[in-house]
């Protein structure tokens, strides 16, 4: 068995779990965080929900599942690398989107509006009541039960939070989770990772779903441009795009990595502990200045072009009034809600708003669309996505 960096995440040492349980005989305590997050009911409705293109009719397009695997794959190999743990490293990134609601950052919004009067929405927060509140799966406790350090990780994956919304409020209250500081590594390569996944592989579903050609995008993002140019060098007598647009793929995301892991091996040198990383007062796994700017570009392009693509936009305004839509009949009467959501709705504010915001955020889109049609009326969606 290898033998961890100093400054990894040592399971030996974990602040365990909010409610004792005994050891497991064949998996380390992130092992089995990583285990309980892949068996939940939340990790299964990501194949149902929106990474960009709504209720997608392609079979190839991401959705949330599918990333959420290829941001584990990058993570799991970054965390390797850089001699840390990989289960930690893994369950984060499994876990981190665990908590957006239908139509993607559509629904968000929707639902940040809607909940305003009761403390709002964000999908971060909303993950962590996830896994400690909401999913139901075990009979001694609510939620998941992952280790504090899992918890910590999905709570600061992006850095310290000072000012933290009412969901990741009340976590942290039930059991603090040092929110002031950093995440350990483990955390910041999950986080880091999502970056990479999405910037790359959103531009292969761009190119798919023809919003812009390969030529467009290279003569607008030199990093393209220079990454197009090496994988045509490369293969000269190939001239399928379906083959040297996954290369091109490959090649920016090796390129990536290897300057994240270049760039974060510098910034640890000194660390000693887990300890020393969350108190240096700064993110360590990350890209180098150059190559960070020039990924802004490729993200400002992808922002322009895909996701506020006349395609994509013209989903928003109808996916939000779904989640509006539903947030308003549920709330109004949640007698509507099905089986034990409607028994165990409390009567009180804000508590009966949250409740029905928690259902809402846990509906996949091709549910939303079916229960807006039964308690609400014509979908203002196209007709082809209520199946």
């Amino acid at each position: 068995m290898t033998t961890l960096a100093p400054y990894a995440t040592h399971w030996q040492q974990s602040r365990g779990r909010l409610h004792p349980e005994p050891a497991s005989a064949t998996r380390s305590p992130f092992a089995r965080d990583r285990d309980r997050i892949i068996h939940s009911g939340a990790f299964r409705r990501l194949r149902y929900k929106t990474q960009v293109f709504v209720a997608p009719d392609g079979d190839h397009f991401r959705v949330r599942l599918t990333h959420s695997l290829e941001v584990a794959q990058i993570a799991r190999s970054l965390a390797r690398a850089l001699n840390v743990d990989e289960d930690l490293t893994e369950a984060l990134a499994l876990a981190h989107d665990l908590g957006h609601p239908p139509f993607g950052h559509s629904g968000e919004d929707a639902l940040e509006a809607v909940m305003a009067p009761w403390g709002g929405f964000d999908h971060n927060g909303h993950a962590l009541r996830i896994v400690t509140r909401l999913e139901s799966r075990y009979p001694g406790f609510d939620g998941l039960n992952l280790s504090w350090e899992t918890l910590e990780g999905l709570a600061k994956h992006n850095g310290p939070i000072f000012e933290p919304g009412w969901a990741l409020a009340g976590v942290n209250a039930a059991w603090p989770l040092d929110l002031a500081s950093h995440a350990g590594l483990e955390a910041q390569l999950a986080a880091i990772a999502d970056d990479i996944a999405y910037d790359n592989h959103d531009l292969d579903d761009g190119i798919r779903a023809g919003l812009f050609g390969i030529e467009e995008i290279a003569a607008a993002v030199p990093f393209v441009a220079d990454c197009w140019a090496a994988v045509t060098r490369r293969w000269p007598g190939v001239s399928a795009r379906r083959r040297l647009v996954p290369e091109l793929v490959r090649e920016q995301i090796g390129r990536m990595v290897a300057d994240l892991l270049t760039t974060t091996r510098a910034g640890l040198a000194g660390m000693d502990s887990v300890d020393d990383v969350r108190r240096c007062g700064r993110t360590l796994a990350r890209l180098s200045d150059g190559l960070a700017a020039e990924v802004r570009v490729l993200k400002a392009y992808l922002r322009e072009h895909m996701y506020r693509a006349p395609q994509v936009a013209r989903l928003r305004d109808p996916s939000e009034e779904v989640v509006k839509g539903l947030f308003a009949r549920l709330h109004g009467d949640p007698a509507l809600l099905p089986g034990d959501w409607a028994a165990t709705c409390p009567t009180d504010e804000p508590g009966r708003a949250r409740h029905v915001g928690d259902f809402v955020a846990g509906m996949t889109d091709r549910y939303a669309l079916r229960l807006y049609e039964q308690l609400v009326g014509p979908s203002p969606l196209p007709r082809e996505m209520v199946t």
